[in-house]
């Protein structure tokens, strides 16, 4: 058994549904289909029982999940203690926002002062999974925006920023100084795809189910706005197209920036990177 097919069973059991298990793991459905039934052969027992709905632990799979658990903990310690042996040290950093932030620069230079023997690997990842892959294993660390699905993770808040609807420039909207999200209420707005964390998509929904082109990426939202006349949401102060307008939503929540992070991570990077992120963030 592979570390990494044991990640994508323990997502799978996680969320019981393949497909949002696949969005979660930033993959297509079929390669972890194949994945978790060549796991099922390889220890001679059904893992799940499958239907249109989802999908259900067996009593094999149950056993699993707590075994797999254990043994991913295990090796991510086993790997910390390897690496800091051998003097070697590496942090996955994930990032989901606006890089041009002078905040992001900031916190860049002063974690590269803090710790030059660091090894940082930067996972720059789409709109559909909030924690930048934190839960399957594939970061340390995030740099990302609230809310979503705190469960089991840490989260510090670094910043609040309002937020506007981006339409293009040429919309009568675009010429006023405020909206309210009623006055949006007739429009499609741009969704992210089946199986992304409810509170987030609720949040950049407006707080209700809306119609719409389903986008993945910051730049797929703003091509949906020029082509297709649709509405968005987005913290203000981003850098945008001439084509494109901003205007301030005077109802709506400000977009929190957090660093987000593992319970029980007691790798001392990730709390230096949130420690010099909080003071990167405060300037």
């Amino acid at each position: 058994m592979e570390l990494r097919t044991l990640r994508y069973f323990v997502t799978v059991a996680e969320e019981l549904h393949f497909g949002r298990a696949a969005t979660r793991l930033h993959m297509s459905q079929p390669p972890l289909s194949r994945a978790i039934k060549q796991l099922e052969a390889d220890l001679g027992a059904p893992l799940f029982t499958r239907s249109p709905t989802g999908v259900r632990l067996t009593p094999a799979g149950s056993v699993l999940l707590d075994e797999a658990r254990a043994l991913l903990d295990r090796a991510d310690r086993v790997r910390r203690r390897v690496s800091a042996a051998a003097g070697v040290t590496a942090v996955t950093i994930g990032i989901l926002g606006d890089s041009t932030d002078p905040a992001v620069a900031r916190l860049a230079a002063a974690f590269r002062r803090n710790r030059p023997g660091v090894d940082i690997h930067i996972r720059d990842t789409d709109l559909t999974d909030p924690t930048c892959g934190l839960r399957a294993g594939l970061v340390d660390v995030a740099l990302t925006r609230a809310p979503f699905d705190e469960t089991a993770l840490n989260v510090r808040a670094l910043r609040a920023d309002p937020v506007g609807v981006v339409l293009r420039a040429d919309d009568p909207l675009g010429r006023r100084d405020g909206l309210r999200l009623a006055e949006l209420s007739n429009r499609r707005w741009f969704r992210f795809p089946p199986g992304a964390d409810p509170l987030w998509q609720s949040y950049w929904n407006g707080g209700r189910p809306r119609e719409g082109p389903v986008v993945r990426a910051v730049q797929e939202c703003l091509q949906s706005v020029l082509w297709n006349g649709t509405v968005g949401l987005a913290p203000l102060g981003h850098d945008l197209p001439a084509e494109l307008v901003v205007v301030p939503l005077t109802d709506m929540p400000a977009s929190r920036v957090v660093a987000v992070w593992n319970e029980g991570d007691a790798n001392p990077l990730v709390r230096s990177f949130v420690d010099i992120a909080t003071t990167a963030y405060r300037r």
